[in-house]
């Protein structure tokens, strides 16, 4: 049996990286997390909320979940605010290669009101502080269909 003939392009030697181009797409699903990524083009923030009455809690999980993971009961869709306060934050200062927002791009976790979750997302204009608070954007010109057409300014 022959050696194959197709030979990689070498990108660096040290460490030793190689080219490996793909010809193939892979196509991605939502599901039952569908509704969230249509409302972002919509600039609406949904959320989930358990319909059993006899589950504690009552509050919204953001990002939404297809059942409650306390009594995995159904989950129905509400409508989260779109205000809320810098919870915690970091900066990335050196992204990986995936990393699809640029260096240097504050990274914020946000607390809003009536939520059970912390939402991760991006602040897009100031610099981050515990407690400042900031109001939802959404990217509705170019939408990515992803969560970074969700994204942060202060309030």
């Amino acid at each position: 049996m022959d050696w194959p003939t197709t030979c990689l392009e070498v990108i660096s030697e040290e460490p030793f990286v190689v080219k490996n181009p793909k010809t193939w797409h892979h196509s991605h699903s939502y599901g039952g997390w569908g509704k969230f990524f249509k409302a972002l083009r919509e600039q609406k923030l949904l959320a989930t909320r358990c319909t059993n009455k006899g589950c504690q809690e009552k509050r919204l999980w953001l990002p939404p979940r297809a059942n409650c993971p306390d009594c995995w009961h159904d989950m129905e869709w509400v409508e989260a605010p779109q205000q809320g306060t810098i919870y915690t934050h970091s900066t990335v200062k050196y992204p990986g290669e995936l990393f699809k927002l640029p260096p240097g791009t504050p990274l914020i976790s946000v607390e809003i009101e009536g939520v059970c979750t912390k939402l991760m997302s991006w602040l897009k204009g100031g610099e981050p502080e515990f407690g400042m608070k900031v109001k939802a954007v959404f990217n509705t010109q170019h939408p990515t269909n992803t969560i970074l057409d969700l994204a942060w300014v202060p309030a």
